[in-house]
Parts: C-alpha cells; structure tokens; sequence
C-alpha cells in the first residue's frame, strides 16, 4: 500500500500497479480496494496504471466516525491531486458518488468518468436502518450485510444464501464496520443531480439489467449530465464487476480507450445502450 496525508490530516491508502494511462478506482461498501475489483484489477493493469483507493476504514486509510460522503470526496481529491496527469476514474456505489464529486471538483484532471449504480440516499427507508443500527449495535456483522442486500438491495434471499456458502461472504461481512458508516454517510447526504450540470466530460454510467432503477441515481444523472451514456450489462445486478468480470472489463476498456465514444445510440463495449 501506498499513502498520502490530505489538507484535511487524513492518511489515506491505496495500491497502485501496472503500466498505462492512470485509473484510479473507488470502491463501493461492503468492499474494499481489494475485493471490489479481484476480478477485474488483473486485466485492468495490462492497459492501465491502477490506483485503488482504500476508503475509510480500509487498508491503511484511516478509521473516523461520522465523517460525510463529502469528507470522502475530498479523500478522493487528495489522490487523484498525487497523480498529477490527468486520470480516468471509475467508481461503485457508494464510491461512484465519491468519483462523480471529485470529478466535478477536479476540472480538467478527470479525462472520463465511469460510475457503477450509485445509490439513491434514501435507499434504506427508516425501518431497515433501525434494524441496521441494531444489529450493528450488537456487532452482528454477518445478519447486518444479509439485511442490507436483502431489505435494502433487494437481492434474492436464495442468492444471497448461495452467496454466503462461498469464499467471497466473509470479507463482506468484515467490511460491515466500515460500510454501517458508509450507510449513515449516504443517507444523510444531499445529493441533487443538477448539481453535475456543467460537468462537461463523458460518462460511462453502467446498471446491470437486473437491477431495481429506483434504488440508484443513474436515470437522473443520464438527464443531467452533458455527455452521459448508460451501459447496460445483461443478466447482472449490482455486483457486475464480480459476477461478470469479462462483461466488465470490456465495456469500460472500450469507453475509456475509444477515442470517440458513443455518446446516445449503439454499443458501448459488450454493454447495451438504453
């Protein structure tokens, strides 16, 4: 890992590798710079110089209590600053809301921007986060991330289950510390798409096919933002950089290596234009 102190005293971490362009990758909760892009970071780094970003509570980064979504972008910021040339930048989730924020205040130092589903901040309506604070009360890590995905996300209670019989469950529910903090972030953050107006860059925003549209911001930023194309990735849901590493891989290469993007109509690597 490699770090950096930011303006705000923060000591911030990421792991950096390959050879190529700067990306720098923000990851989503229940995740880490690790897990999030396992399956995908390999093929990334024969094209790009990767930088993964631990956030808060991740890695080396440092551990805070009741920091902001904006605090977050800021972390952000500090990095993409350390880079110095101008960076592609892809973010997931809640660490797409991190991306698009540092790109708007990052003029001229994002070259295009690809944002994976971020979440609506009140996807968590009032009963689920009760129940979230109280399991995390009681440090009931493994029950917090299945009602997450489950009440939250709506994932499927027998793929959830298939999902907890293998290798790829106990890290998520080791992240659940980080990402409780992550869901009070979110939800008390104010987002508003026409904020992102004059963010003239293109962006790649991707959803997979299965995924519930009223749970993420994807629509309303497609409305919002001067160059915005929105990827579909069949048959996937919110995880479509694990569940399909190959899909993802070769949409967002296309995007960002293409010199002349599709911006409204076609195809956008093996993503489907909608």
């Amino acid at each position: 890992m490699e770090r950096l102190t930011t303006p705000a005293g923060i000591t911030v971490s990421y792991d950096k590798g390959g050879s190529g362009p700067p990306l720098v990758l923000s990851h989503g909760a229940f995740s880490d710079h690790h897990t999030n892009w396992e399956f995908v970071k390999p093929g990334l780094r024969k094209e790009f110089t990767v930088y993964a970003v631990a956030r808060r509570g991740r890695g080396e980064t440092d551990r805070t209590d009741g920091h902001t979504l904006e605090d977050e972008i800021a972390d952000l910021v500090a990095v993409i600053e350390s880079v110095g040339d101008p960076v592609f930048l892809a973010g997931h989730s809640y660490g797409a809301h991190c991306a698009l924020g540092a790109a708007h205040l990052l003029p001229g130092r994002v070259r295009k921007l690809v944002l994976y589903e971020p979440g609506r901040p009140n996807l968590c309506h009032s009963a689920v986060l009760a129940r979230l604070e109280d399991l995390a009360t009681a440090g009931d890590w493994d029950e917090l991330a299945f009602t997450f995905f489950r009440d939250a996300l709506r994932e499927p209670v027998e793929e959830l289950d298939a999902l907890r019989a293998t290798d790829l469950w106990p890290p998520i529910v080791a992240d659940g510390p980080a990402s409780i903090r992550d869901i009070r972030a979110l939800t008390k953050y104010d987002f508003d798409a026409g904020r992102y107006r004059d963010l003239d860059i293109h962006v790649l925003l991707q959803t997979g096919s299965e995924s519930p549209p009223d749970l993420y911001v994807t629509d309303a930023l497609a409305a919002a933002l001067p160059r915005a194309t929105i990827g579909v990735l069949p048959g996937q849901a919110h995880e479509g950089m694990t569940t399909a590493p190959d899909m993802y891989l070769e949409a967002i290469r296309t995007f960002l290596l293409e010199s002349d993007p599709i911006l409204e109509r076609g195809r956008v690597g093996a993503t489907a234009v909608r």
